[in-house]
């Protein structure tokens, strides 16, 4: 594996509350990233799972200034590659391989790599990764189960993604080794549908202060 970049900027300090997008419609990219950016939310996690999702990063990157959009559900190399080469700024991953982590390691952004388990944990900080995407985080123990992982292994910090509200959040973000949170409640569905913008922005900026509580 190529060795990681300590010099690259830490997604966990782009924002406390990064939003997961999926964007179905590539119209919506754009409004929707500027409701985000407004609400003091410039962190976007732009998912891979529709067919316009890299098609979306260009489009965020080239029309919405102060956004960082990162692609989000990375599952190999050609992922990293093409999201790079649409405009993403950092990388997030459900899980890892030694193939997708060299990818990402080379790709010359930061990036997560995904883990649930503390053995996981553990094969990361062997290859000097210590920043990682807590995934399932409510399925797979939540805010117990990262407070017991920081005592062994403070090195290491987290973005806990998965099953996240607005009510959950601050426990998250209290704990030391978590740097920030993903989640999507700040995308109602039918918000989205509607494409009501304001609204987006309003829960945008909510998720914002959550780091202040």
């Amino acid at each position: 594996m190529p060795p990681v970049n300590s010099s690259a900027p830490s997604v966990l300090d782009l924002a406390p509350v990064v939003p997961v997008v999926v964007v179905d419609e590539l119209g919506d990219a754009v409004p929707l990233a500027r409701a985000l950016v407004a609400g003091g939310l410039p962190a976007i996690e732009v998912t891979l799972r529709t067919p316009v999702a890299l098609d979306a990063i260009r489009a965020i990157c080239a029309e919405v200034p102060g956004a960082v959009v990162g692609a989000g559900t990375v599952l190999s190399a050609r992922h990293v590659a093409d999201s790079v080469g649409a405009g993403a700024r950092f990388l997030v991953s459900p899980g890892w391989t030694e193939s997708l982590l060299a990818a990402m390691a080379g790709s010359g952004v930061p990036f997560l790599p995904g883990v649930s388990t503390a053995s996981e944990v553990v094969a990361l900080l062997e290859r000097g990764v210590s920043e990682m995407k807590f995934f399932p985080a409510e399925a797979a123990g939540g805010t117990a189960y990262l407070k017991s992982l920081g005592g062994p292994l403070p090195q290491a910090r987290f973005c806990p993604t998965g099953g996240i509200t607005s009510g959950t959040a601050p426990a998250y973000l209290a704990l030391e080794n978590v740097g920030c949170v993903g989640g999507s409640w700040m995308l109602p569905a039918d918000a989205v549908a509607a494409k009501d913008w304001a609204r987006v922005e309003s829960l945008a900026r909510e998720a914002a202060a959550l780091a202040q509580v």
